[in-house]
């Protein structure tokens, strides 16, 4: 018999964190969605474009000590 969503929420948010994102990515890839390799490209796609927009000095870096500091500082 199967669960109620509720239930399989609540077992499902007891799992250890690796076994909570591989069921959240099997559940996304079940919906009407792009495919893992169309999600790659874009991703592959978004990645090149920023690097192009660091090459040419459209956008600011910062050092990722620097980034970590102020997200743990907003966090607080």
């Amino acid at each position: 018999m199967a669960l109620p969503v509720q239930d399989l929420e609540s077992e499902a948010l007891q799992l250890p964190q690796e076994e909570r994102a591989r069921l959240a990515k099997t559940l996304l890839l079940s919906l009407d969605s792009p495919t893992e390799e169309d999600v790659d490209r874009v991703w592959a796609e978004e990645a090149m474009h920023r690097y192009r927009e660091i090459e040419r000095g459209e956008v600011a870096t910062f050092p990722s000590d620097e980034v970590f500091r102020e997200a743990r500082s907003r966090l607080k």
